[in-house]
């Protein structure tokens, strides 16, 4: 759906994009991820035709072939003394739809849960009735490509939770969806490939279960309760783990291990010979959460290579 290749732009003497390859194959639902500023608000208006690219390739759609995108920027600029019926009446006018406006606009009501918000002025609207109302005026066209630009920054947890029910549903189309957003755990309810931007190109872009395969490493988390600096010493210097980590406040104690199963048996003989007590012992695998911070920041987050 979306091949770029070389994609450059700077602004005066800081170069925001250097170099960006960036590949969104149709179908996907792609979580873009970076820290702010890296460059993913700038891709997304060279993407929309908003801003131009200084240098580089964008080919859209199969074969050259024009598509429709729709595009939700941060905070939707309403019109607040529309109406919502009124407001996508006014969006389908802008996008020359050709079919029965008015079921259209009833039906992206439907899908956003706005029949019934849609016969208020958008003035009154919550910011996530916002939200929802610039989603529906974004799939009015029935576009190609979504593009979604932290549709749930700022909501309370009930709005989230609208929002990302809208897009799970969306993502139950085949629609292509590339979704910025700082909150991972909605990526990893939704997204089937992601990208991380760091320095001005993707550090990383794979699915999720590839990159999670190839971030992957056995932990042992133990939570400890009061423990001596002598017996500290004693779990801190044990043998078998690759690395380990200690947090005074929470008192977890983490052990990067080679297999899992025999980590948990010397982890535990370790606690027992030495008379520490532990509350709770389990195994983990890595988050989509410490695979960014290490991308972003060069593994300096204090667990060392994931």
């Amino acid at each position: 759906m979306v091949q770029i290749r070389g994609l450059q732009k700077s602004y005066k003497s800081f170069k925001v994009l250097d170099g960006l390859d960036m590949t969104i194959n149709k179908g996907d639902v792609y979580g873009f991820l970076g820290k702010n500023g890296c460059g993913k608000s700038t891709t997304m208006n060279i993407i929309c035709n908003i801003i131009p690219k200084d240098e580089g390739e964008i080919t859209l759609g199969e074969n050259g072939e024009k598509i429709k995108i729709g595009y939700l920027p941060e905070t939707p600029a309403l019109f607040g003394y529309m109406n919502g019926y009124e407001y996508l009446e006014y969006i389908a006018a802008c996008a020359g739809y050709k079919g029965d406006v008015k079921a259209r606009i009833n039906e992206v009501l439907e899908i956003t849960g706005m029949l019934e918000g849609g016969k208020r002025r958008i003035k009154g609207y919550s910011r996530g009735m916002n939200q929802r109302m610039g989603i529906a005026a974004t799939i009015f066209n029935n576009p190609d490509l979504i593009i979604l630009d932290e549709p749930t920054s700022a909501l309370d947890p009930e709005g989230r939770a609208e929002v990302m029910s809208i897009i799970n549903n969306l993502t139950g189309t085949g629609a292509t969806i590339l979704l910025c957003t700082h909150i991972l755990t909605d990526v990893e309810r939704v997204a089937n490939r992601i990208g991380i931007m760091k320095n001005g190109k993707l550090a990383i872009e794979d699915t999720i279960m590839n990159v999670k395969s190839r971030f992957m490493h056995d932990s042992i988390e133990v939570t400890l309760g009061e423990i001596s600096e002598e017996k500290l010493n004693i779990i801190r210097n044990a043998e078998f783990a690759k690395e380990f980590q200690f947090f005074p406040q929470s008192g977890l104690a983490v052990f990067d291990v080679e297999n899992s199963n025999e980590g948990m048996i010397k982890t535990m003989k370790l606690l027992s010979d030495n008379g520490i007590a532990a509350s709770r012992i389990q195994t983990t695998s890595p988050t989509l959460e410490q695979i960014y911070i290490q991308t972003v920041s060069d593994g300096t987050n204090g667990r060392g290579n994931l």
